[in-house]
């Protein structure tokens, strides 16, 4: 409290009864110090006392609290700007203190303020009463005093709990910030990612538009053959069919053959030399066949040694292959790869063989005599045929 001056300034008798309020220098001077205090901020106090002064006041805070509380003790130019600024902060509590007609409703009202922690009003409002007594005013600076030290007990723990939240705070702000940037970093890696995605996207979309005109071009094409070729499906389906047919017909061949050798009777064994002598002795080879291989395909069985003697005779070489019956078809390649010439027996083999021979010759240029019906006499006609066309070309 600044108290210096208390015993200079009188206190008001307890018998006053006048209507009017008392002003800031005709309170007791320790009042003066609670009542700055607690109704002037700091900041309004400066700026007031600037002011009054016309100058910037350089003191601090404290000099300027006990010169205005000095000032206060007298009718003084501060004086009169506390009063004017304390009637102007603080007009709605002195207009409802003056419901208060006598000292024990005024001191009632001064007990429902501190109660409600709304004192700084009440404080002005109920000293400036016509109705305060020396005693209440004595008991409202007792009661303003203790009220000042729980607020700053208050204060302190305020202040110790803001430290706490401001160093809470800064660990947060530092986890904040860790987060962002790793937020920041994982928007990019999206960004990256979708990007590529999106690249990606581009690609396929434009290799699926791509297909598309190749297989609508591809459509186009083969509506162009399919109606260039009348009736094509039909002739699919005939040559199906006949494929079919011919299989069918060289297995009633091979049975044929296989009925007439069990139902012929068995020669006698100087028969089975003995013609091919005098066939091979009358029969003069149309092409000249030294140092080649000559490939035959298919054809009987009995057949096949008069057929490896003719071309032997002549001084070629000579293999066989059964047309499929039951060599491979792997063996077919190979001999018809190492083959010279190739005599193909047309009516003893498989309709596949047959396409292999005449697809491998075509390819290759390959001299080929087909044979429709196995025999020494056909085998000749088929060799002579060759050797005209070699003659022509």
């Amino acid at each position: 409290m600044c108290d210096k001056h208390a015993s200079n300034v009188p206190c008001p008798a307890d018998g006053l009864q006048g209507s009017r309020r008392r002003r800031v220098w005709e309170l007791s001077h320790a009042c003066h110090c609670p009542l700055v205090g607690v109704g002037l901020p700091l900041g309004g106090l400066r700026r007031l006392v600037e002011k009054v002064t016309g100058g910037k006041v350089l003191h601090d805070d404290y000099d300027i609290h006990v010169g205005t509380v000095s000032e206060c003790a007298l009718r003084t130019p501060v004086a009169d700007a506390v009063q004017k600024e304390l009637e102007r902060r603080y007009a709605q509590h002195v207009q409802r203190f003056r419901a208060a007609k006598t000292t024990g409703q005024v001191e009632a009202m001064w007990d429902a303020a501190v109660a409600a922690g709304d004192v700084a009003g009440a404080f002005w409002a109920g000293l400036s009463h016509p109705r305060c007594t020396t005693a209440l005013e004595e008991k409202m600076c007792r009661d303003i005093h203790m009220v000042q030290h729980q607020a700053g007990a208050c204060a302190r723990a305020d202040i110790n709990k803001f430290n706490a939240v401001v160093a809470d705070n800064t660990r947060l702000e530092r986890e904040v910030a860790r987060l962002q940037e790793r937020c920041n970093a994982l928007g990019q890696e999206k960004a990256l990612e979708s990007e590529r995605l999106e690249n990606q996207l581009r690609a396929a979309r434009a290799a699926t538009i791509a297909r598309d005109g190749d297989v609508q071009a591809l459509r186009a094409e083969l509506a162009r053959l399919q109606a260039s070729i009348p009736d094509l499906d039909t002739r699919e389906r005939l040559a199906e069919r006949l494929a079919q047919m011919e299989t069918r017909e060289q297995a009633l061949r091979a049975q044929l053959a296989e009925l007439k050798a069990a139902r012929a009777p068995a020669p006698a064994p100087e028969a089975e030399t003995a013609p091919a002598p005098i066939h091979v002795a009358t029969v003069a080879m149309p092409v000249r066949l030294e140092n080649r291989s000559v490939l035959c395909v298919g054809g009987r069985s009995s057949s096949v040694p008069i057929y490896r003697n003719m071309i032997e005779r002549v001084g070629a070489q000579f293999a066989h292959h059964d047309g499929g019956l039951e060599d491979s078809s792997s063996q077919l390649d190979a001999s018809l790869a190492a083959a010279d010439l190739v005599i193909c027996q047309t009516g003893c083999i498989s309709h596949s063989a047959y396409w292999r021979v005449k697809d491998h010759c075509k390819r290759h240029g390959k001299r080929c005599v087909f044979v429709d019906n196995p025999s020494v006499s056909s085998l000749v006609r088929g060799l002579q045929e060759a050797a005209t066309e070699d003659t022509q070309a």
